[in-house]
C-alpha cells in the first residue's frame, strides 16, 4: 500500500489537528508494513513447501534409480538396503504431500483471505484523502471569501459556501473517525487470526521432524515480523 496526498493549495486555517495527522499516519504506516509482511509471508511458505515437495520426489526419485542398478540383482543384501531406502523415501514424500495440504489449507489461504481485506482499506484511504481534499478546498473558498468586503453579494456568496462545507467537513470527519477507530482494532486482530494457523504449523513441523532422515527447515523471516 501506498499513500501520496493530493497536492492542492492549503487553506490558512488548520482543519486537521497535527496529532490527529500523526495518529492517521502511524496507524496506516503499521498496516502498510503488515500487508507487505503478509504478502512476504505468502511467497516464503509457497517456496518453502515447493522446495519441501521438490526435495522428497528427487529423493523417490533416486531411490527407484537404485533399484534399476543391476546390483540389485547380483546383491542381495544391497537390493534389501535400497529397498528399504526406497520404501522410507516414498514414505517421506506422502508425509510431505499431506503437510503442504495441511498448511495450504491451515496457513496459506487464511494468509489470502487475510489480504483480501486490504485493498477495501486503500480505497477507504482514498475516500478519506478525497473527502480531505474537498474539505481544504471549501475552506479556502470560505477564508477567501471572509477577507473580502463585506458587501450584499459577498455574505450572500459566503453563506452559500459555508453550507456547502457543512456536509462535505461531517463527511471526512466521519471517514476520519471510522478509520482511527477501525485501524488499530484491525491491527491488533492479526494476532488472534493468525495464531492458530501458526499453531498449525509447528504442529505440522514437529510431526515431520519425528521422521527419521529430515531436518528442520528455517522459519521465514516474515512470520517472525508478522507475529510481533
Amino acid at each position: 500500500m501506498s499513500w501520496i496526498p493530493f497536492k492542492i493549495g492549503q487553506p490558512k486555517k488548520q482543519i486537521v489537528p497535527k496529532t490527529v495527522e500523526r495518529d492517521f499516519e502511524r496507524e496506516y504506516g503499521k498496516l502498510q508494513q503488515l500487508e507487505d509482511q503478509t504478502k512476504k509471508l505468502q511467497k516464503d511458505l509457497k517456496k518453502s513447501t515447493d522446495a519441501d515437495l521438490a526435495m522428497s520426489k528427487s529423493a523417490v526419485k533416486i531411490s527407484s534409480d537404485l533399484l534399476s542398478n543391476p546390483l540389485c540383482e547380483q546383491d542381495q543384501e544391497f537390493l534389501n538396503m535400497v529397498t528399504a531406502l526406497d520404501t522410507a523415501m516414498k514414505r517421506m514424500d506422502a508425509f510431505n504431500q499431506e503437510k503442504v495440504n495441511q498448511i495450504q489449507k491451515t496457513v496459506i489461504e487464511p494468509l489470502k483471505k487475510f489480504g483480501s481485506v486490504f485493498p477495501s482499506l486503500n480505497m477507504a484511504v482514498k475516500r478519506r484523502e478525497q473527502a480531505l481534499q474537498d474539505y481544504k478546498r471549501l475552506q479556502s473558498r470560505v477564508e477567501k471569501y471572509e477577507e473580502k468586503e463585506k458587501t450584499g453579494p459577498v455574505l450572500a456568496k459566503l453563506h452559500q459556501v459555508r453550507e456547502e462545507l457543512r456536509p462535505v467537513k461531517d463527511d471526512f470527519e466521519a471517514k476520519n473517525r471510522q478509520l482511527l477507530e477501525e485501524m488499530p482494532r484491525f491491527y491488533s486482530s492479526r494476532l488472534d487470526y493468525f495464531q492458530p494457523s501458526f499453531e498449525s504449523l509447528i504442529r505440522a513441523q514437529a510431526q515431520h521432524q519425528s521422521l527419521p532422515g529430515t531436518s528442520t527447515p528455517a522459519w521465514p523471516l516474515s512470520i517472525q515480523v508478522l507475529a510481533t
